[in-house]
């Protein structure tokens, strides 16, 4: 077996030393080939390229294939890359969206506030609303402001655009604002243009009820419902609502307030209508009234 694997090594070794001798020297005479500069040479290359080419499309098929798949994939890459860039940008972009309507809201909040006509005389409060009681039975939300800020029980809270409710219960830095909507609320009303006065009672639905109305037949939907001022709890004239009847013919009011928005509110410092003392002075001063007593007397 070692000599017939000697004599083996024996015929091989010169065999591909021959080979490679002569794939020298062809690769040696294309090379010289294709760099002699004659006109001879230059159309005896022309005949090769154009005899050799056509012929060798199936070897080039796969290469021009792998390079188009590898542009492809570099191509992928940065596609890759560019919808990873722009997927972060719209997270930015949702981002920037939120916060911007989250400024217009309480911009536009801001200036419903301000654009709220009351009685020059009446000075306000605005506190921000933190939480709700969320409880079905009651219905009351809470303000950043209290005692500190000078907030007093029995004062009304609005929104924007009209009456949310009142103050009751107070803390140091924080105020609960019962809402008109809370079974606990009662507010005196006047309805327009009939002037009718009613009742303004919540029973913890969306449109508080309208009782103790005198003369309903007067009443419209539609009607406006101001606070009437009576008991010196409210002040006179806050909007309240609109009159709105239900299928069964029940007057209630649908509330002027955003109560799904609630974000801001001003409480207004009211301490009361001032009381009487003197009944007379209302229909004549005193310094008037001496005299004509003398008249009398004379008469």
């Amino acid at each position: 077996m070692a000599k017939d694997r000697s004599q083996r090594d024996d015929y091989t070794d010169p065999l591909r030393r021959l080979l490679l001798g002569v794939l020298g020297l062809c690769l040696a005479a294309i090379f010289l080939v294709w760099r002699i500069d004659s006109p001879r040479v230059e159309q005896f290359r022309a005949q090769v390229v154009d005899a050799v080419v056509p012929n060798m499309e199936w070897a080039l098929t796969p290469v021009t294939a792998t390079i188009n798949l590898i542009r492809d994939f570099q191509s992928y890459q940065r596609l890759t890359e560019q919808n990873r860039e722009l997927r972060s940008e719209l997270r930015q972009m949702q981002a920037w969206k939120e916060a911007a309507l989250q400024l217009e809201q309480e911009n536009a909040r801001l200036l419903d506030l301000n654009n709220v006509r009351l009685d020059p005389r009446l000075t306000f409060v605005t506190g921000v609303v933190m939480a709700d009681s969320g409880s079905p039975f009651r219905q009351s939300v809470l303000l950043n402001v209290g005692a500190r800020d000078g907030i007093v029980d029995g004062w009304a809270a609005m929104d924007g655009i009209g009456l949310v409710g009142r103050i009751s219960g107070t803390g140091a830095t924080t105020s609960r604002v019962i809402l008109l909507t809370d079974a606990a609320s009662a507010v005196p009303a006047t309805i327009q243009p009939s002037g009718q006065t009613a009742l303004i009672k919540g029973d913890n639905t969306a449109a508080p009820l309208i009782d103790f109305l005198e003369n309903p037949d007067t009443v419209r939907p539609g009607d406006r419902v101001v606070s009437s001022g009576d008991g010196g709890v409210f002040p006179a004239d806050l909007l309240i609502g609109q009159v709105a009847a239900t299928p069964s013919g029940r007057l209630r009011v649908r509330l002027s307030a955003d109560y799904e928005r609630l974000e801001f509110l001003r409480v207004l410092r009211h301490h009361g209508t001032e009381t009487v003392s003197d009944p007379g002075g209302l229909v004549l001063p005193l310094q008037d009234a001496v005299p004509q007593k003398k008249v009398a007397g004379d008469g």
